[in-house]
C-alpha cells in the first residue's frame, strides 16, 4: 500500500491532432475514455490548415491580359478565411468533445504541411505523448498519398500513439 505522502503516477502532457475526418475524432474520443486519468490538464489538441493551393487558382487565369495580378487578393483573403473557419469550427467541436468528459482542453492552429506542423507542435509544446488517428490506408494509398501518422512515428521527438478505429 503507499503511503498517503507518495507521488502519484506522473501526468503526461499530451496532444491530439484532429482534422475533419473521423478518424481523429475517434482518436480524441480514445484517448479521453482510456488516458484521461493520466494526462496532464489541458490536453491539447491541434488541427493543421494546408497550405492553399493557389497554383490552381493561378491557372485558371491563364489567358488573363499581362499585368493583370495572376490571383486576386480578395480570392486569397477568403480562401483563408474559409480554411480558418473550418479550422476553427473542428476545434470547436473537439473541445465540446472534451468537456463531455470533463477534460480541459487548449486548442492550437497551424498552417503547413500537416505531418511536418504536427511534429513541430508537439516538440515545441514539450508533449510527453502524441495521439494521432490512423486513416487505415493501405500501401499503395500510402505510397501515393503519404500518412501522417507514419511520418509522425519516424520524425516525432516523443512517443506517438497511433489509434486505429476497429472496422
Amino acid at each position: 500500500m503507499a503511503s498517503p505522502s507518495a507521488p502519484g503516477p506522473k501526468l503526461q502532457k499530451a496532444m491530439v491532432a484532429v482534422d475533419e475526418s473521423e478518424f481523429s475524432h475517434h482518436a480524441l474520443e480514445w484517448a479521453l475514455r482510456n488516458l484521461a486519468p493520466t494526462i496532464a490538464p489541458p490536453l491539447l489538441v491541434l488541427t493543421v490548415q494546408p497550405l492553399l493551393p493557389l497554383g490552381y487558382v493561378s491557372a485558371a487565369s491563364f489567358g488573363s491580359p499581362l499585368g493583370t495580378p495572376v490571383v486576386a487578393p480578395e480570392l486569397i483573403k477568403a480562401m483563408q478565411e474559409q480554411q480558418q473557419q473550418l479550422s476553427q469550427a473542428l476545434l470547436d467541436k473537439a473541445k465540446q468533445i472534451c468537456a463531455q468528459h470533463g477534460v480541459a482542453v487548449e486548442t492550437m492552429i497551424k498552417v503547413g504541411d500537416p505531418k511536418e506542423m504536427i511534429c513541430q507542435a508537439a516538440e515545441k509544446s514539450k508533449v510527453d505523448l502524441l495521439i494521432v488517428g490512423s486513416h487505415s490506408r493501405g500501401p499503395v494509398q500510402r505510397l501515393f498519398l503519404g500518412s501522417v501518422s507514419n511520418y509522425c512515428m519516424h520524425h516525432s521527438k516523443c512517443p506517438v500513439l497511433v489509434v486505429k478505429k476497429q472496422e
